[in-house]
């Protein structure tokens, strides 16, 4: 069975990044980037590995909806102008890149599952829980920092809301860390606290003549801005990739430190 291990390039590159003490020590950041890479490989022995990275393009989600992600700071100056470089180490690691029109997410996202629906098994290393709306038993989500896979039981009960209701969570109440703008004056209790009533958004939003005048009021103005919303947050899963499978084996690669 093919197992693809598949890495948000700038999740882990960033944070690695920020915890290095001089912003110019590219030799630094490669050496502690190899080793996550290489304990990555040590721990789940994938059969394939993939190292995926955002483009410069504006993507759909800018063009649909221009405050997404606004004030994101920009990548430092050091780490844009070494990116290439330590790009090109990590191919010489065995760990091929696979480059983005715009963001990365959607790329993931559709590797992810067509690895899946080929029977394969997908891990995603990321710590952006945006991907937790994946919800196939053949994907899962490893946050190397903390070594642990994503807990969605855990996260259920701390969004108050079941998986399948992820997204309509966030078409609610929105997502402040990519700006998406959800409706306003839902916060992310009142939310859930409607979706354990009503479970979805179209059952939410054939039931407003059962809910007080102010609340209806304001669900009713937000409607178009929800279904805005849901559609900012949900990654794409059918992107054409083009690309070989074969060209991103691991099976030949010997895990080093540097």
């Amino acid at each position: 069975m093919n197992k693809f291990l598949i890495i948000d390039g700038l999740n882990l590159v960033r944070r690695i990044y920020a915890a290095i003490p001089d912003e110019n020590d590219m030799a630094s950041l490669k050496e502690r980037v190899s080793s996550a890479c290489s304990k990555l490989l040590r721990v789940h022995q994938p059969t394939h590995v993939a190292i995926v990275w955002d483009g410069d393009e504006i993507s759909w989600r800018k063009q649909l909806y221009p405050d997404y992600k606004k004030g994101r700071k920009p990548m430092p100056e050091p780490l844009a102008k070494g990116l290439t470089a330590l790009q090109d180490h990590l191919t010489l690691m065995g760990i091929g890149s696979i480059y983005a029109a715009a963001e990365a997410d959607d790329v993931i996202a559709t590797l992810a599952m067509k690895t899946a629906k080929a029977q394969g098994e997908a891990i995603i290393v990321s710590t952006d829980k945006g991907f937790s709306q994946l919800n196939h038993s053949r994907i899962s989500q490893w946050d190397h920092f903390n070594q642990q896979y994503l807990d969605i039981t855990a996260l259920e009960q701390k969004l108050g809301v079941e998986r399948s209701q992820f997204l309509d969570l966030m078409a609610l109440a929105g997502d402040s860390g990519n700006k998406i703008p959800g409706i306003a004056g839902i916060g992310p209790k009142s939310a859930a606290e409607l979706l354990k009533t009503f479970r979805t958004l179209s059952a939410l939003f054939s039931s407003l003549p059962n809910l007080g005048a102010k609340q209806a009021k304001k669900l009713a103005e937000g409607k178009e801005m929800a279904r805005l919303s849901y559609k900012l947050a949900q990654l794409q899963t059918d992107l054409p990739l083009n690309i070989n499978l074969k060209d991103f084996r691991a099976s030949a690669h010997i895990p080093h430190p540097a």
